[in-house]
């Protein structure tokens, strides 16, 4: 089995080329070691002549005319002005070299500076910068130290407050803390001091640009193809799904490949927190959470969202990812005709979920009996697909289980499958196969009503085939 490796993703902040070709100098081959360093396109000039460079720069630049310029022109007006101040201080430049240091500039005015070269990186998923001079990232699914850095403090936070102002939120001491949205829809999280020991510390999760299906993920090693078969047709029957899994273990990936499944007649809407799904449907309606202003007021939260969405005569509700008390809403909305909805929560395993989704369904003061929450799951969800982040760095699909029914206070599961990892190959990457339950799904009349009840026994028995 293969591991899961990320898919590529948007376009940066700054429109226009990368360091280009024919020049460009190729990244560093990434080891296997996790900590691997891996280096941004382009090599970088002495920090100290960089550093007297750009403030010669700065000081002979116009800045209004800077925001009417478009980043082409304005590389090619750095080239030239580099030239220029190079021969005036006999600082021995090559074109490249120029050109490298062209490219930075205009990353720093425009961009997000040192880290565009890591954007533009198709291989990078996730970006944390721990510091000045500890940028890591997620590289093909494994942690590794990248080669970039601030110049100083002062200027990691000038790139922090041009993303949180970008969105208008405030990060400072006061406000120590924000979410925001690159323009390509990375995700972006911001901590400063006194909450952050260590200086600012940014996290942007990188927004895939590439539509990821289940045959892409099957070519991936996130799950087998019969399982693929089997997902596909648990959509085509409007199956209610739960997304479980890890932070970073692939949720949103899953969910985006299944609503590709949903019928393009069905009227769908999605609520969450940070737009990140990509139904590629003519009949979408996309709700987003509104975060409190600086005064405190203001917040519109999924809960909200949620009740709003029923009046909206949906066929499907999507929600992003499930974490509180719209929970509730969400299990109303499953059991009240709106079939198919799916969803993603945090939980290690398909039993957790359950318990999860539980305790967010308490969260909203309803006063209802925890035996009563549990009926109201049982009736509402049919599928939990679980998904994990593996040592290897493979993302995969490691359950997907069926709800049966309760015994006593417990509900019963079936695993339809279940993935078993036998070992590591010469890669290191991991290898097993999946187990396959033999006990049919309580949701048999709901296939035969299809006509798929064959197809799914199909699958099921080509999954079996190849344990």
């Amino acid at each position: 089995m293969t591991g899961f490796r990320p898919p590529a993703f948007g376009r940066r902040m700054v429109k226009g080329s990368p360091l280009s070709a024919p020049d460009k100098v190729a990244p560093t081959v990434l080891l296997q070691h996790p900590m691997a360093r891996v280096e941004p396109a382009g090599a970088s000039l002495p920090f100290e002549i960089l550093a007297d460079l750009r403030a010669l720069c700065l000081d002979r630049l116009d800045p209004a005319a800077i925001a009417a310029m478009a980043p082409e022109r304005l590389r090619a007006d750095m080239e030239r002005l580099i030239s220029e101040i190079a021969t005036e201080r006999r600082i021995q430049l090559n074109s490249r070299e120029q050109r490298i240091l062209a490219e930075e500039l205009v990353f720093d005015m425009l961009g997000l500076g040192p880290l565009e070269p890591l954007l533009d990186d198709d291989r990078i998923s996730e970006i944390m910068v721990n510091g000045p001079d500890k940028v890591f990232v997620e590289c093909k699914g494994r942690l590794v130290a990248s080669g970039v850095r601030f110049r100083d403090t002062a200027h990691l936070v000038a790139i922090c407050q041009r993303i949180a102002s970008a969105v208008g939120r405030r990060i400072d001491e006061a406000s120590p803390m924000a979410d925001a949205r690159l323009r390509d829809g990375s995700r972006v999280n911001i901590v400063f001091p006194p909450l952050a020991l260590d200086g600012p510390y940014l996290t942007i999760r990188k927004f895939g640009r590439q539509i990821i299906d289940l045959e892409r993920l099957v070519a991936f090693g996130s799950l087998t193809a019969p399982v693929a078969r089997v997902l596909r047709i648990a959509a085509q029957v409007r199956l209610n799904i739960i997304v479980s899994g890890g932070t970073g273990a692939g949720k949103t990936t899953l969910l985006n490949a299944l609503s590709r499944l949903i019928d393009a007649s069905e009227r769908v809407i999605t609520i969450e927190d940070a737009a990140e799904l990509q139904l590629q449907k003519p009949h979408v309606v996309r709700l987003e959470t509104r975060p409190a202003n600086l005064e405190g007021a203001g917040e519109i939260a999924q809960r909200e969202l949620m009740r709003n969405a029923l009046r909206m005569r949906p066929d499907r509700i999507i929600i992003g990812e499930c974490r509180g008390q719209e929970a509730f809403d969400m299990l109303q909305a499953m059991n009240t005709g709106h079939d198919g909805s799916m969803s993603t929560v945090h939980a290690n395993t398909t039993r957790d979920a359950l318990t999860r989704i539980e305790n967010m369904v308490q969260m909203g003061n309803m006063g209802l009996p925890s035996h009563a929450i549990r009926n109201q799951i049982l009736g509402a969800v049919d599928l939990i697909i679980q998904v994990e982040r593996q040592r290897d760095g493979g993302r995969r699909i490691v359950q997907v289980t069926e709800i049966c029914g309760m015994d006593g206070d417990v509900f019963t599961l079936n695993d339809i499958f279940r993935l078993e990892v036998q070992g590591e190959g010469p890669d290191g990457r991991l290898t097993g196969h999946y187990t396959v339950s033999r006990v049919p799904p309580s949701f048999m009349r709901r296939l035969a009503c299809y006509g798929l009840e064959r197809e799914w026994h199909a699958a099921v028995e080509q999954a079996a085939g190849e344990c």
